[in-house]
């Protein structure tokens, strides 16, 4: 298998990895076997890696044979006309397929001619004539290859690009000095700060001015929550005899300030949906100047470590947001014990010593023990306190029917777990059922904001408070935020770090919280996204490259600008114009000067890109080759091959160049980044950690998450070379690397050997799907 894999195009490691993915190989053998059949045994690396893609990428393998005999007739050529492929199928899963239907989606057999592109062209270059000969070269180019494409959807990208640099040619001839300078850009108005801005909100039909926030982002039922003391004025809300005394009692403590709370379970690192309600119940209550707790559910002492307090409030704090309080539901276990006891007393909880197993799920047998005396409870809860019960031989149940019909959830249970703040004080701990909303009553919460899934436990919430008449808080609930391509759920994290597949929480590979701060996000970048998602009751599952667009739009006006080479050529300039190194100065943001330059070493021997230097030349490449001459960004030098060096095998190891000012050089077609006196760093580069966009599910990986990890989610390259002015950079400091993308200096950087995440690309990849 491993030959057959090497044998189309796959490097020995990426063959070695495809096969520890049991299902992708056994796919891929199908696929390389039936197109072998039609083909011979030797396939071009093209066709191979279109095999790899498909096997890859396809979500039902009932369908690989069909997609393998297009690829093995040639009739799917490119990348292009297989994720077209794929996405047909996808959204076709009866069979049979219609061939003829296919076909036309996906261009089989559509064949796009020179003159059908040079008439595309020409046509699209004459309803912008006007515009082009009024701008000039500073028209946006790009906006006629996109019209070009949108009318010949197959046509290769890169020969309509050359017939649009020919067709502007002819019509605007060469270059002259005014179509040299940079266009002076609008200056962009600074947004107002956050606190600054009003918003008119209706609550309740009465318009009021708040502050905005993250509150122009609320949309349908959050608009309608209701102000603080108004609590029944909430639909379902339960109005007791003594409600509207609490609710003044509740006034005079609050003074009718908003008040919300972030409460996570300290068992994990917080990931990306938890970014959502942190700015969500830190973001309302900031809006309407209001307060928000953080408050550490921390209730089950068996799964909670001190690294995750720590790791929680960090995350919390880097997204921007200080806590009123930092509180734990530990701080409240007298108080909730003593309300236990009254619970009994009122006969709405008893003692119970139905087993674990018996009481799950949804339609459990009533407790034989429900009316047991309310005297027999409370003795026997308190035996459980002092430990004369073991784990699973008793708890604590409350007496009401929840709105998912879920009977009697346990309020109390026992466990002999030492807890790392009340210590070996307590041997039963409350669950979330009985605290949560407890803890809400106790700090005077207005509005309690939880996802979805709970809301199951509303009706508990409210039962709960009304039972022990205390203050009862309104539960909202909205969707959760999900990304694809990707495991969140603590437990799958967990397996990931202990099979190796990822190194810890932080992997940048993952998206906590953690790991997306040490992939180089700006927390800028995750609050504009959530912002984007809105606060909505629907479930709302988002593409990863959505929240990669908002970290290109900070990083763009964050990260300066520095060179470096991933994969490094030796340039020898025989001419070099000075008898030592010059200094060159770059702009840290060329787009602004404004913001300063850092000096770059110049000196005879530069490093540039391999890929950037062919030995021959196909149409429309524009980069350094024998006689094709390129410009040095930024210094000011255009360079031409004298000669190419090579090792014993053939491969070019070394050119020598000669250079001309720029100024008496005829223009380049081309400017490419260059190193010199660099330093040697390491590069992280990163792609999605699983192939399928929803590694979970069972109809899209039957093999389960761990069989769909991508083997070539992270490639490092252990010796690129960066310019010098990163070198007093720090952890977590972030610089766009010309051409290359954004880059983010990681934790594991040392005196001597620094290490760069890839952040994102400076564009997105069309070809991911």
């Amino acid at each position: 298998a491993l030959g057959l894999f090497t044998g189309i195009g796959l490097s020995e490691a990426k063959a070695r990895e495809t096969l520890r993915n049991g299902a992708l190989s056994a796919l891929l053998r199908r696929a390389v076997l039936q197109a072998q059949s039609t083909l011979g045994p030797a396939l071009d690396k093209a066709t191979g890696t279109l095999l790899y893609n498909a096997a890859a990428r396809l979500r039902d393998p009932k369908h690989l044979g069909f997609l393998v005999g297009y690829i093995a007739r040639r009739e799917i050529l490119t990348d292009l006309q297989l994720s077209a492929a794929l996405e047909y199928v996808r959204h076709h899963p009866l069979e049979p397929l219609d061939a003829a239907d296919f076909e036309q989606a996906c261009g089989v057999g559509v064949c796009i001619s020179p003159e059908q592109i040079e008439e595309a062209v020409e046509a699209v270059i004459s309803e912008h004539r006007a515009e082009l000969l009024a701008e000039r070269y500073h028209f946006n180019m790009g906006l006629l290859m996109g019209e070009a494409r949108s009318r010949l959807r197959w046509a290769d990208g890169k020969t309509i690009k050359n017939e649009v640099d020919l067709q502007v040619l002819h019509l605007l001839g060469p270059k002259t000095e005014a179509d040299l300078e940079k266009k002076p850009k609008a200056a962009k108005a600074r947004p107002v700060p956050v606190e600054k801005q009003k918003v008119a909100v209706v609550e309740n039909s009465e318009v009021g001015t708040e502050t905005r926030s993250l509150l122009e982002q609320l949309r349908g039922e959050a608009l309608k929550f209701h102000k603080p003391g108004e609590n029944y004025k909430t639909e379902g809300y339960v109005v007791t005899p003594n409600t509207m005394a609490l609710l003044k009692q509740h006034l005079a403590i609050t003074g009718g300030q908003v008040r919300t709370r972030f409460p996570p379970e300290p068992n994990g690192i917080l990931h990306i949906g938890h970014a959502k309600a942190i700015n969500f119940n830190f973001g309302y209550a900031k809006a309407n100047g209001g307060v928000c707790f953080l408050r550490y559910d921390d209730t089950n002492p068996e799964k909670e470590e001190e690294k995750y307090f720590t790791a929680i409030r960090d995350m919390v704090e880097w997204l921007g947001y200080q806590p009123y309080a930092v509180t734990h539901a530990s701080d409240y276990f007298d108080q909730l014990y003593t309300w236990a006891l009254e619970l009994i007393r009122r006969g709405q909880a008893y003692v119970c010593h139905q087993k674990v197993e018996e009481i799950k799920g949804h339609n459990p047998p009533p407790s034989p023990w429900r009316d047991r005396p309310v005297e027999e409870s409370l003795l026997l809860f308190e035996d459980m306190r002092k430990g004369k019960f073991g784990e699973g031989e008793a708890t604590l149940r409350m007496k009401l029917v929840m709105e998912d019909g879920k009977m009697d959830p346990v309020a109390y249970r026992v466990k002999f777990t030492p807890h790392h703040r009340t210590g070996d004080k307590w041997c039963i701990y409350p669950t979330y059922d009985y605290t949560h909303c407890l803890c809400d009553s106790i700090e005077h919460i207005t509005h309690s904001l939880c996802t979805k899934e709970f809301q199951a436990r509303r009706s508990s919430y409210f039962w709960l408070c009304n039972a022990l008449d205390v203050y009862c808080p309104v539960q909202w609930e909205y969707g959760r935020l999900n990304l694809l391509y990707t495991v969140v759920s603590k437990r799958k994290i967990i397996r990931l770090v202990e099979t190796g597949a990822v190194r810890d929480w932080d992997d940048p590979r993952l998206f906590t919280l953690t790991a997306l701060r040490r992939r180089g996000f700006p927390p800028e970048a995750i609050n504009n996204f959530c912002a984007r998602v809105g606060v909505t009751v629907a479930q709302a599952t988002m593409e990863p490259h959505l929240l990669e667009a908002c970290a290109r739009e900070v990083l763009n006006e964050q990260a300066p600008r520095a060179m470096a080479i991933l994969e490094p050529l030796k340039v020898t300039i025989t001419n070099f114009p000075a008898p030592k190194a010059l200094e060159v100065l770059v702009p840290n943001f060329p787009a602004d000067e404004s913001r300063g330059f850092h000096k770059v070493p110049f000196q005879p021997t530069v490093y540039i890109e391999e890929t950037d230097f062919r030995e021959e030349m196909d149409k429309g490449y524009k980069r350094l080759a024998p006689g094709q001459p390129v410009g040095l960004r930024h210094a000011g030098y255009v360079i031409a091959v004298q000669s190419v060096i090579k090792d014993a095998s053939g491969r070019v190891i070394e050119l020598e160049v000669t250079c001309t000012k720029s100024d008496m050089a005829e223009k380049p077609k081309a400017f490419i980044h260059w190193v010199s006196e660099p330093l040697t760093c390491e590069v992280r580069l990163y792609e999605r950690l699983f192939l399928h966009k929803n590694p979970e599910d069972p109809s899209e990986v039957p093999g389960g998450f761990l069989s769909d990890l991508n083997p070539d989610s992270l490639r490092v390259v252990p010796n690129a070379l960066v310019d010098s002015s990163v070198l007093s950079a720090r952890p977590f400091d972030k610089f766009q690397f010309e051409r290359l993308g954004y880059f983010s200096v990681d934790p594991d950087s040392k005196e001597g050997k620094m290490v760069f995440n890839r952040t994102v690309t400076l564009k997105e990849d069309p070809g991911k799907a």
